[in-house]
């Protein structure tokens, strides 16, 4: 897969997870249901992380797909707005159709991945993944915290979150925005 097709594809399931890009709502399997952050400040941690993601997905036949450190580097380099240190997505099915989690970092959270993960198609496969992965993922990275799921399926942005000893909370000030956009999808 290309380099501009991984983005691509990166791009719609972040969108899809985080911020809910799209106008009309999102099919069930996408839902996200559980997200974490990660910090993962070396590229030794990062490449353990996606062994990580790597070793639990093939146990119920998926895959990881990633966009290498270097991409991201040169990425980074040439426009500031889409510095990013991963970009990884955990897919099944035989045309990829079935995006299970997506992990990645932007400049309002570098070198603190947002894990999230979807309901998928067959939820009972996608839960024995996510209950693996972050099992493995705590135990290395025992700092890992919660996000916040809005009623919407997003995730807030990293500026309106508080962190608490055990994960985030939207600041007060800005919960409106997420209750609106609520009221507003249905």
């Amino acid at each position: 897969m290309s380099g501009a097709t991984m983005r691509l594809v990166v791009l719609i399931a972040t969108c899809t997870f985080i911020g809910g890009c799209a106008a009309e709502r999102q099919p069930e399997s996408l839902k996200t249901v559980a997200a974490f952050e990660v910090a993962l400040p070396s590229e030794r941690d990062r490449n353990e992380f996606l062994s990580v993601l790597d070793a639990a997905a093939k146990l119920e036949g998926m895959h990881v797909d990633s966009i290498a450190n270097a991409e991201l580097a040169r990425e980074g380099n040439s426009n500031q707005a889409f510095k990013q240190t991963m970009l990884a997505v955990v897919r099944r099915g035989s045309n990829d159709e079935d995006v299970i989690a997506s992990a990645t970092d932007q400049l309002d959270h570098l070198g603190r991945i947002w894990i999230l993960f979807s309901r998928g198609k067959v939820p009972a496969m996608a839960t024995r993944f996510r209950n693996r992965a972050m099992r493995e993922i705590t135990l290395r990275w025992p700092g890992t915290l919660t996000l916040p799921i809005m009623p919407t399926g997003s995730i807030p942005v990293a500026s309106d979150l508080v962190r608490t000893p055990t994960g985030y909370v939207v600041k007060p000030s800005e919960a409106h925005k997420y209750e609106n956009a609520a009221a507003e999808a249905h």
